[in-house]
């Protein structure tokens, strides 16, 4: 939840989305479906529309049946879709007509669709291209066409945009400066970005692949003892989202400051006092050792902001006066302030991501 002091010194929350209809690309991947679930909870404000837009029918369906408290796919479904808050559309972000029809009902835009497996990526990499760089060019384009009033657009990025080496973190990296210069194509819209590493228990994500690994007895699959990644947990993502909303100038980049761990003693840890083996399997094509958050030719325009991380734009005509105070001199990684076994044992059971102390609502979401 955002808090600002107020006057007397009292912490109030800042209902910055009391409504505001909100459309979410890709809405029902791992972090849609966070934002999703913070935006109802009224924490933040009470949106007067929250629009799912995406391709998969199924995946909405489940969603949907979830917000009704359905248990099974065959319980009957009273939709009234277009009369709920929480509102599904099918489209496609790659489609510049579907996009220009959802945006039409939205006032702030959560770019969450994206190709993101890095393996994936380096065999498609065209297909990487159309979602995550085509996709964010066709909701610049029908915003600066049809001079749609959007108040703010925020462009999900991840630390495989810094220094990328790979198709997703190229195309990422790109997607990141696409927004960046939309603010000179639409001036009357604010584009920022946010950019964070791995998050904990999202579908696709390390953790997932240990827990069905131990499941199946094994072996655990590690494709380095030296490789780290930073840790965060979906609300530290959204956490992120709703700052760079409140405090973001048009062009920043918001980055979280997160712990990072050693990959092999989150199996270590996950594995616990099971007979389970570990393989070592070397990196996959694309896979970095270290992430980085923020690259040394970035940290001589990054300042600290509530907390965050915040990237200034390249471009100088989103510059502004430039009075705050750089905050880094060298690039900001993974492979700084490694967590200690015990602090990651500590960080994952503080989530709950132990398995055996495993949440319903965490079982879902890595789903």
């Amino acid at each position: 939840m955002m808090i600002r002091p107020t006057a007397n010194g009292n912490r109030t929350p800042i209902r910055q989305f009391d409504g505001k209809r909100i459309l979410i690309t890709g809405g029902t991947g791992s972090l849609g479906k966070t934002l999703v679930r913070r935006f109802l909870g009224g924490s933040a404000g009470d949106p007067a529309k929250i629009i799912v837009l995406s391709r998969d029918e199924a995946k909405q369906h489940l969603m949907r049946m979830e917000y009704q408290n359905r248990a099974a796919a065959t319980d009957e479904i009273i939709y009234r879709n277009f009369q709920q808050k929480l509102e599904f559309r099918i489209g496609d972000v790659r489609d510049d007509h579907s996009v220009a029809r959802a945006l039409r009902d939205a006032d702030i835009v959560f770019n969450a669709a994206a190709l993101k497996q890095v393996p994936t990526c380096e065999y498609f990499p065209y297909e990487a291209v159309r979602t995550n760089i085509g996709g964010p060019e066709n909701i610049i384009q029908a915003i600066q066409e049809h001079r749609l009033p959007i108040e703010t657009v925020v462009g999900v990025s991840t630390d495989k945009a810094c220094k990328p080496v790979n198709a997703m973190g190229m195309t990422k990296a790109l997607q990141e400066r696409v927004f960046i210069q939309a603010n000179i194509r639409c001036p009357s819209t604010r584009f920022v970005c946010v950019r964070y590493g791995n998050v904990l228990a999202s579908r696709g994500s390390v953790i997932p692949l240990f827990l069905d690994q131990i499941r199946n007895g094994g072996p655990v699959t590690i494709t380095t003892p030296e490789m780290t990644r930073f840790l965060l947990s979906l609300n530290d993502a959204v956490d992120t989202i709703f700052a760079a909303v409140q405090g973001g100038s048009p062009g920043e980049t918001y980055i979280p400051r997160a712990p990072s761990a050693r990959v092999a003693n989150i199996a270590k840890i996950l594995i616990g006092n099971r007979a389970i083996e570990t393989a070592i399997v070397g990196i996959r094509p694309g896979e970095k050792l270290h992430e980085t958050l923020v690259s040394e030719e970035e940290a001589h325009r990054t300042v600290e902001r509530a907390g965050y991380y915040v990237i200034l734009p390249m471009l100088p005509e989103l510059r502004g006066k430039e009075n705050e105070l750089r905050c880094l001199t060298k690039e900001y990684s993974s492979a700084n302030n490694v967590m200690s076994l015990e602090d990651t044992h500590r960080l994952l059971q503080s989530h709950g991501l132990m398995p055996e102390s495993m949440s319903d609502e965490t079982v879902e979401i890595l789903r």
